[in-house]
């Protein structure tokens, strides 16, 4: 009792003055921790959009910059073991998946430029470099697979002039071509000369020359690449982060009937803006996928440090037919027949040569895909599913796995006799897998962080503050009660008459006493 009234006695003695002022700060806590508990969200959000934006000298600058990770790429080649049969035979090709072949690779971003309208530009860097140790073969493995330029060149020639169509056949003759060739898989790779792209350098004409002289499907990717690329930093508009404005300063690749379709705005698959929701839809640019895919919430992931994530994929139509989807017929320009369902034509980014896209073991494609070859398992989701987890507060790329595979249109055409037992066919050629299983320690402690103190500091900071509100308040409101009961209880106590000032000779009893007055 006698601490409770001392409190009271230092709360009016001390630099409150007044009750109302003690009632002033502790309403005063519990308004400030009640638009804490409001804003708290949005000024992490804003300490997040300054922290992640793109900015030179930053942290997440130098991690977009020189990624701290090492990818690694695994490659399976479909080898052909049955050719002749299949050639003279009409046998069903027999595949025989080898692999996998393991690149570890380094990325990094050159010649980076920052721009006034909240962009930047960069060439891209990447280095692979086999390694045997995680590998199921070796780069000197030979392997049988569809020769890519003979058949890439006859399918063009298809509606050519017969007497071009005999002029290729005899060409072929001579140059002794056929429509399967035997070579490494490093050669397969990263290439090899190969006497019609030999030929073709010497005869075509400068302007439909092809850039390269040699054949391989990762030619001119080991290395820095020649592509010019322009994206947003994010310091501006934070829902642009990472997003890419131009490609080769173009905001289209020029091939698709739409805008939407032929649109280059996606990311690179590193980074995309954050705030992410299970509604929000990412989009991936590659120019080798010769367009922007579309990613979909599938589930909540917990991913390596305790870092849970959001995993996304494609949706279940994105290679749908378009006589399925109607939306996919701007991937279609030149009309039916179009790519069959659970493929993607991207001849157009591939000089005309009829590469169809796919997922591996024709995932979600058309099953007649599959079963017009044999030696090749039914497609599964942990598998040969294409996902990225994602940290869904920053935006960052946690784990991935892009997984495409490479098949190639062939046909028969008539006058060109190498090819005119082809029946119509996609000819799966090799699928490759691309990603990063975890983010070094450095990098998943931040996240893990920025996961996971916003929410305990929001919580602490409101509630010590309510708290400390509530106790002065109710201190307060508790020393102006008890100071009124006792104001009340002294006037009850010492009640006065309206003459009690003054004795009876109108002195008052005070003057009385010390004059010694009776």
């Amino acid at each position: 009792m006698r601490v409770q009234r001392g409190i009271c006695a230092k709360l009016q003695g001390g630099f409150l003055r007044r009750w109302w002022a003690a009632v002033a700060v502790g309403v005063l806590l519990i308004i400030i921790a009640a638009v804490l508990a409001v804003l708290f969200p949005k000024i992490v959000n804003v300490l997040i959009n300054k922290e992640v934006a793109l900015r030179e000298g930053g942290r997440a600058f130098g991690w977009w910059k020189q990624p701290p990770v090492s990818p690694h790429m695994h490659v399976y080649i479909y080898n052909v073991t049955n050719a002749d049969e299949f050639l003279n035979n009409g046998k069903k090709p027999a595949l025989q998946e080898l692999g996998p072949y393991v690149y570890i690779e380094r990325w990094e971003k050159i010649n980076v430029t920052f721009h006034g309208n909240d962009t930047v530009s960069y060439q891209q860097r990447k280095e692979f470099v086999f390694s045997p140790e995680l590998s199921a073969g070796s780069e000197e493995d030979l392997v049988v697979v569809p020769n890519v330029p003979m058949l890439s060149a006859t399918s063009q020639s298809k509606h050519a002039a017969r007497f071009l169509r005999l002029a290729m056949s005899s060409i072929m003759d001579i140059l002794k071509i056929k429509p399967f060739v035997e070579v490494s898989v490093g050669q397969l790779l990263w290439g090899y000369e190969d006497p019609l792209l030999k030929l073709a350098k010497d005869v075509v004409p400068k302007e439909q020359k092809l850039p390269y002289d040699q054949f391989g499907l990762m030619y001119g990717k080991n290395g820095t690449g020649a592509d010019h690329y322009t994206v947003f930093t994010g310091q501006n508009d934070i829902t642009k982060y990472g997003m890419l404005d131009k490609w080769n300063g173009k905001k289209g690749l020029g091939h698709w009937t739409t805008p939407h379709c032929d649109s280059v705005m996606g990311s690179d698959g590193s980074i995309f803006p954050p705030h992410i929701t299970k509604h929000t839809v990412l989009k991936v640019f590659d120019k080798d996928l010769c367009r922007a895919l579309p990613l979909v919430y599938k589930q909540e992931v917990m991913t390596a440090g305790g870092v849970p994530g959001f995993r996304f994929v494609p949706p279940a139509d994105v290679f749908a037919s378009s006589e399925r989807v109607h939306s996919q017929q701007c991937y279609c320009p030149a009309g039916p027949p179009c790519a069959p369902e659970g493929t993607f034509n991207a001849s157009l980014c591939q000089y005309d040569s009829p590469i169809l896209l796919s997922f591996p073991h024709f995932y979600l494609a058309d099953p007649a895909l599959r079963e017009a070859v044999t030696g090749m398992s039914p497609p599964n989701s942990e598998e040969h599913q294409l996902f990225i987890d994602v940290q869904p507060t920053m935006g960052t790329a946690l784990r991935a796995r892009a997984r495409i595979q490479i098949n190639l249109a062939v046909s028969h055409v008539r006058d060109i006799k190498q090819v005119e037992s082809f029946p119509d066919i996609i000819f799966p050629i090799m699928w490759f897998e691309d990603g990063i299983d975890e983010l070094p320690n450095e990098m998943t402690s931040l996240l893990k962080m920025a996961v996971d103190v916003p929410p305990v500091a929001h919580a602490a900071v409101s509630a010590t503050l309510a708290a400390l509100g509530i106790i002065v308040l109710a201190g307060a409101l508790m020393c102006l009660a008890r100071a009124a009961r006792r104001q009340e209880k002294l006037h009850l106590s010492n009640p006065l008459p309206a003459n009690a000032s003054t004795g009876k000779n109108g002195m008052s009893p005070a003057f009385q006493t010390s004059t010694g007055t009776k």
